[in-house]
């Protein structure tokens, strides 16, 4: 059973959901000061967290039906805005850094949830510092994955240093980039040479969600690009495929988004309900949750998409 408390006391009620934005936490090595958005419910106690990382050029803005829907579930939703979407100059010195910029704003939002807090009336208090988990979507699934133990391998072909944070509890990566070297394609070796992932010491426990149509222009190999971490990632415990899937998974980024290419609102439940599931189990809230949705999912006449568990 969870512990947090809801306005009338159950699991499924769905709560009304506040949300604010900018709030500006102090980042005092990153050039300038890092806005978030926070989404929370506006009842209840005890309330667990997400940081949430979001893909290339989107913002803090994006992504309202995961943000809302985990909110109206029982979450506080943290979702900041990172360095690449704020219109960097080539030139600038930040860029080659950037991915650890990225990770160091989902940590500094760890470090100053007192902030967070102060900046969302009626919050003070309410929020489970011990059941934190983080999310992403594309680039942001692999910034998440930093914090649950992947690493990021040099150009000798070494994994880097860890980033992983002992406060994490648990991950859903959505999208997250499989492994670099001769699977980039050359436009990821000119750009993004950082997507070159070591999944061996992701061991958090973690839910990787992919569509089985995704095809990215980052990649020489096809959709399973996207399976990589569940196939190498220790933590990564579960893999939802979803059937028919694009980049957008139906459209997690919001409703008729342009960059949304298989606009389907049955497939973002789908992402909706599995995640929460997935969460309230991971982060010790309600041991039925998972499994419950697993075997629906599995009985479904004409389902959307499958669970492989390891």
């Amino acid at each position: 059973m969870s512990d947090t408390t809801y306005a009338d006391g159950g699991n499924d009620f769905t709560a009304p959901v506040i949300s604010v934005s900018p709030i500006a936490l102090a980042a005092p090595d990153r050039g300038q000061d890092l806005r978030v958005r926070v989404t929370a419910p506006a009842t209840g106690h005890h309330l667990p967290v997400i940081v949430f990382s979001h893909g290339m050029t989107l913002t803090m803005d994006d992504y309202a039906p995961l943000a809302g829907f985990w909110a109206a579930h029982g979450f506080v939703v943290i979702q900041p805005t990172h360095l690449d979407s704020l219109g960097l100059l080539p030139d600038d010195p930040r860029n080659p850094l950037i991915w650890r910029i990225r990770t160091s704003d989902l940590t500094g939002i760890l470090d100053q949830l007192d902030t967070v807090e102060a900046g969302v009336p009626g919050l003070a208090g309410r929020i489970d510092r011990d059941r934190i988990a983080v999310a992403g979507h594309s680039w942001g699934a692999q910034t998440a994955s930093t914090l649950v133990g992947a690493r990021v391998v040099d150009a000798d072909g070494i994994p880097g240093e860890s980033m992983s944070d002992s406060r994490v509890k648990a991950a859903v990566l959505l999208c997250l980039p499989g492994t670099g070297g001769a699977d980039l394609s050359p436009l990821a070796v000119q750009y993004f040479p950082f997507m070159s992932p070591d999944f061996a010491e992701l061991k958090t426990p973690s839910l990787m969600v992919a569509g089985d149509h995704d095809q990215s222009p980052l990649t020489v190999r096809g959709p399973d690009w996207f399976t990589d971490g569940y196939r190498l990632g220790p933590g990564v415990t579960d893999l939802l495929t979803l059937f028919g899937a694009e980049h957008g998974l139906g459209g997690i980024h919001g409703s008729h988004d342009t960059r949304t290419t298989d606009e389907n609102p049955e497939r973002v439940a789908l992402v909706q309900n599995a995640t929460l599931a997935y969460l309230r189990t991971a982060l010790g809230l309600d041991n039925d949750a998972w499994p419950t949705a697993r075997r629906s999912l599995a009985a479904a006449v004409d389902p959307l998409g499958s669970i492989d568990s390891k």
